[in-house]
């Protein structure tokens, strides 16, 4: 049978004996960072749909709003409250609540000139509203901080 030379070989002194238990101290230390640096992705990512959701709500509403109704009823465009509900469908569709849009009712801005000094002028709708994120450490209530997520749409009338 052979031996391990020297160098090789375990003994009570020396390396083993003097940094038992480092290994584990270290791995600990660096899972830790490596799942905090996880966790704030993942909220990052979170805040990043929330807005998008944001997003296509607003486009959905402002879309909407620039719509005539058919020739035959004057094309007329649709109340604010119809615009609002739009909107407040989209949001609930992913899970948010339109009740903590700011402001309540969303702004609703028409006949807005959309490129101004330019011929011909072109007017349209403008939406903004904002929406509050809050970031939570995760496994425990504590409440970081909250973000206020802000968007803001514009969409030309057709005529």
């Amino acid at each position: 049978m052979r031996t391990l030379s020297k160098p090789f070989r375990r003994s009570g002194k020396g390396w083993a004996g003097e940094e038992r238990g480092s290994e584990l101290l270290e791995a600990a230390l660096v899972v830790t960072i490596l799942l905090t640096f996880l966790i704030g992705i993942i909220w990052i990512a979170r805040a990043y749909n929330v807005y998008q959701t944001m997003n296509r709500a607003a486009r959905e509403g402002a879309r909407f709003a620039v719509l005539p109704s058919c020739a035959s009823c004057g094309n007329a465009y649709p109340a604010d409250t119809d615009v609002q509900a739009i909107i407040d469908a989209a949001l609930v569709a992913d899970s948010l609540d339109p009740a903590l849009v700011s402001p309540n009712p969303v702004t609703i801005q028409r006949n807005v000139v959309l490129n101004p000094g330019s011929i011909p002028q072109q007017t349209g709708v403008v939406i903004n509203f904002s929406y509050p994120f809050d970031l939570y450490l995760p496994f425990t209530p504590v409440q970081l901080t909250t973000l206020t997520l802000t968007t803001n749409v514009q969409m030309r009338e057709e005529r």
